[in-house]
């Protein structure tokens, strides 16, 4: 697959003093996506880089708003967009049918995360050499599956990421996974968690993980408990669980990059 050097068309302005923000344009293939970086640093302070992948919902203001936080604690960050053009779905049923198609291809979604990756190292306050990612849902199963198939990343944050899609560790494989799950999660069985920690032990990755009680899906987005009600869903937002899954974040970002 040829994967095209991004084209960016910035508009930027500064959110606070030592952070700056903009929209950048990209492409991989001939499809064109739409993300936002928050970056902290500069050409003499280069400082690492984080990843951000939204939920099934698409590249919205929860995922831009995500990188704006992990620019306050000093990192740069791109929000990118798994599905073009910056798509989002408003139902369910889009959701769903938006990050099926995404998975699959495996090697289309290897390439879009790629894509993101290297036009977030191309930022001269970016130190290549320290490249992160997190993701929320959707977002953690697309980070876990490209930490577990050999993406140039140091380490991996999951929020309430699908884990059953995790059938094999490529070799070479080098990031440090925290895992951040709801323990009264619906979305996420038992099964898939055994067999997930069970591929994870076999390929001898670092991993945390962690089971929240109290906790189920979407328990870190605010708009989670009424999308949840709205359709029907196991969703809700936990403040307690936001919180202390951040500071879990922030910790283990602090000691792997």
């Amino acid at each position: 697959m040829r994967i095209l050097l991004p084209i960016l068309f910035l508009f930027s302005f500064v959110s606070c003093s030592s952070v700056t923000t903009k929209d950048v344009d990209y492409q991989v293939g001939e499809q064109n996506f739409k993300g936002y970086m928050a970056l902290n640093g500069s050409a003499d302070d280069k400082r690492p880089g984080i990843v951000v992948v939204h939920e099934w919902w698409g590249h919205n203001d929860y995922a831009r708003k995500r990188a704006d936080q992990l620019a306050d604690l000093g990192y740069n960050a791109i929000a990118l967009d798994m599905y073009g053009d910056g798509k989002t779905a408003e139902h369910p049923k889009d959701a769903m049918k938006f990050s099926k198609q995404a998975f699959s291809n495996p090697k289309l979604l290897k390439a879009k995360f790629n894509a993101a990756v290297e036009l977030l190292k191309k930022q001269e306050s970016v130190d290549p050499e320290r490249i992160g990612a997190i993701g929320y849902c959707f977002g953690g199963a697309v980070v876990l599956f490209n930490a577990t198939q050999g993406a140039d990343l140091k380490a991996v944050v999951s929020f309430h990421g699908s884990l059953g899609g995790i059938k094999t560790v490529k070799k070479g494989s080098t990031a440090k996974l925290l895992v951040i799950n709801g323990a009264d999660d619906p979305l996420v069985s038992k099964e898939d968690i055994k067999s997930f920690k069970n591929v994870i032990r076999d390929s001898k990755l670092s991993m945390k993980f962690v089971n929240l009680p109290g906790a189920t899906h979407a328990f870190t987005n605010p708009a989670a408990t009424e999308k949840g009600k709205k359709f029907n869903l196991p969703l809700a937002y936990n403040e307690k669980a936001d919180k202390e899954s951040w500071e879990m974040m922030r910790e283990f970002l602090q000691n792997t990059l």
